[in-house]
């Protein structure tokens, strides 16, 4: 994989509803954004038990907030390199697209349950400001391609 923020992103885009995943087994951190405002917000935390649970929730998130794409976090090794976990945000990428239908946009997420912790001041259900800023992570790699071209 390429060591890039965004992985498979187009230069300019027209305004689009995204919704972005920070994928764990046990919870799922869910936020949203557009491309107009280039900003993210968190929006929940799914806690599937089975995956039929898991993709019930999910297909009432893209039924309600309709997104034109979405962002799936790419846990990464310190070095950028792929770990076991990488895998499995990878198969539920695929799953996405595959049930979906959806662009499916993987972005490194190297430090953001971190960062997330760090404005919350706790580790409790910081999933979905971990995916509020992998999505801004997609945005900002966006708005610099857009001022490069």
């Amino acid at each position: 994989m390429p060591e890039q923020a965004v992985s498979g992103a187009s230069g300019a885009l027209s305004q689009e509803t995204l919704l972005a995943f920070d994928y764990g087994v046990k919870k799922i951190g869910v936020a949203i954004g557009n491309t107009l405002t280039q900003h993210a917000r968190p929006l929940c935390v799914l806690r599937p038990v089975t995956r039929v649970q898991r993709f019930q929730a999910i297909s009432e998130l893209l039924d309600e907030w309709q997104p034109d794409r979405v962002v799936v976090g790419l846990p990464l090794t310190p070095e950028g390199g792929e770990q076991y976990a990488s895998l499995r945000c990878r198969r539920f990428a695929n799953q996405l697209h595959g049930r979906y239908g959806l662009a499916v946009e993987l972005v490194d997420e190297r430090g953001t349950s971190v960062e997330a912790q760090g404005i919350l001041c706790t580790n409790e259900d910081d999933d979905a400001v971990a995916a509020a800023l992998i999505l801004q992570r997609y945005f900002d790699t966006l708005s610099a391609q857009q001022q490069e071209g």
